[in-house]
């Protein structure tokens, strides 16, 4: 199996639990490239993104040195719940996709955490 193969079967299994679990709650979605991160909270049941934010925002890339450090994560997770919450969404669920919960995904959640939502 490709690397790519892989990794599209861990975010579908992702994806499935938390579709199990999530009762509902809009999902915090990353995404991790080479040079930025992504987060997006995305509502399923209206199928539409509420809030969304990245490293390579207007705002942020004043301040980042790069954006695919764990320093732009906390960023980024920072300006998503600020802007999750000025949308009215204070809990969801964390959807690291196919990534593993450390480095630049844990600092974003982190960051996020601290800055209201709840997951």
């Amino acid at each position: 199996m490709t690397t790519t193969v892989q990794f599209a079967r861990r975010q579908r299994r992702t994806r499935h639990a938390l579709k199990q679990r999530g009762g509902g709650r809009p999902r915090l979605s990353v995404f991790r490239s080479g040079k930025h991160i992504y987060a997006q909270v995305i509502d399923d049941l209206k199928g539409h993104t509420v809030a969304s934010a990245s490293s390579a925002d207007e705002s942020l890339k004043g301040k980042l040195k790069t954006g695919a450090d764990k320093s732009a994560a906390t960023e980024v997770g920072k300006l998503i719940a600020e802007r999750a919450i000025k949308a009215g969404v204070s809990t969801v669920v964390f959807d690291r996709g196919g990534y593993m919960f450390h480095g630049r995904v844990k600092a974003l959640a982190d960051a996020a955490r601290e800055g209201g939502l709840s997951f």
